[in-house]
């Protein structure tokens, strides 16, 4: 089809050649005393001729005065070009862990003109992790006075930097920079906050952070849950000063993280040395009717009242669907040797024994012996308790 367009022009051009060749038409011009004439062919073709030259002669008047800031406008774009090329090769060498050569790069590209405030915060990051900090410092001032997506990437860049020198507190107020510039936390900022909270032992902070990252489904359930759970944790052990304040505490905490062993365990044992026996054997009744674990069910057998008849109920009960548990054969014979029955408590801690054997048995049986007033058993059970590893 564009052969033929190209024939049917040519055509066309050889006809109108022909025409105006065999045109009679002359031009005549006059200027007293002369006079001049020439063919109207040969009068359109200079008419042409002078237009071409003339139209050349403006452009290349323009293309000369041009010249300069063009020169100017292409080594500015040449040199944003090696800039560009040497910012994406900052970037992919930071990713491949090549931090010295990223650091090189980055300097490189902001040398050339790159004025991305990438650049800064990919020489501070590669800076950091070459542990040369004063280096990392002033890249991060640089970085400085950036639009206010620039200024996140430094913000958040430098509260990283601190939490991994362990300086919560300052990483905690870089944060609080981020979110006085407007900028609505994102989950990135809330993981970091997380962490910098964890170090400062803010367990408060740690809970809440923790409901914000769950609302947006930013962290995964089982790991939100061992973290609250670590938080609980942190708190009874630290909190839980007073028997009011431990009551008002466990009141806090929330029924599906009470019943956890752990929590329960802690808290048993926080009850206990405050001398609120009642409570911390309701708490551990509660954890293992929730979730049996025979650990715990060894400290339900630490804790004594004047009358422990109810307990060792309870744990005759859990008896009947756990049988064949150590943990709970210990806790009756210690319950049941506070109680002064002689008999049963050496039958249940044998019982223990011939399951598992265990130095807190052992132990048991001779602070058993010593009541018996049978000096020589309870000498030889201690002396088993201290061989077994």
């Amino acid at each position: 089809m564009k052969w033929l367009l190209w024939l049917v022009g040519l055509f066309a051009a050889a006809v109108a050649v022909t025409m105006v060749a065999h045109n009679p038409g002359y031009v005549q011009f006059v200027f007293p005393p002369y006079k001049m004439e020439m063919s109207l062919t040969l009068f359109v073709f200079v008419l042409l001729a002078v237009f071409v030259l003339g139209y050349l002669l403006v452009r290349m008047t323009f293309v000369t005065l041009n010249l300069p800031e063009y020169v100017r406008s292409f080594r500015e774009e040449r040199a944003a070009s090696k800039g560009r090329t040497a910012m994406m090769e900052a970037l992919k060498a930071y990713f491949e862990g090549r931090f010295a050569a990223a650091e090189k790069a980055a300097v490189r590209a902001m040398e050339l003109g790159e004025n991305s405030g990438l650049n800064p915060i990919v020489a501070a990051r590669a800076a950091h992790e070459q542990r040369e900090f004063d280096k990392r410092d002033a890249y991060l001032v640089q970085a400085e006075g950036k639009s206010v997506g620039e200024s996140t990437m430094r913000l958040m860049a430098k509260a990283e930097f601190l939490l991994d020198q362990k300086q919560p507190q300052s990483a905690l107020n870089s944060l609080k920079e981020l979110s006085d510039t407007g900028m609505h936390k994102h989950v990135g900022a809330l993981g970091l906050e997380l962490k910098a909270q964890q170090q400062a032992r803010n367990w408060d902070a740690v809970l809440e952070v923790m409901t914000q990252l769950e609302k947006r489904n930013a962290i995964d359930k089982v790991v939100a849950v061992q973290m609250r759970q670590q938080a609980w944790l942190e708190k009874l052990g630290t909190q839980a000063t007073d028997l009011p304040a431990l009551r008002a505490l466990w009141k806090a905490i929330p029924n599906d993280i009470k019943r956890r062993s752990k929590i329960a365990t802690v808290a048993a044992q926080a009850f206990g040395r405050l001398g609120d026996c009642e409570s911390a054997q309701h708490l551990l009744a509660e954890s293992l009717n929730a979730q049996w674990d025979s650990e715990l069910v060894t400290l339900f057998g630490e804790c004594h009242s004047d009358n422990n008849i109810a307990q060792i109920e309870q744990a005759e009960r859990w008896l009947n669907q756990h049988t064949d548990d150590a943990g709970l054969m210990l806790a009756l014979g210690k319950l049941c040797m506070h109680q002064k029955l002689w008999g049963k408590a050496q039958s249940y801690l044998d019982a223990s024994l011939s399951l598992k054997t265990s130095r807190a048995a052992f132990t048991a049986l001779g602070q058993l012996a010593e009541k018996m007033g049978k000096q020589e058993h309870a000498l030889a059970y201690f002396q088993k308790a201290t061989q077994v590893q």
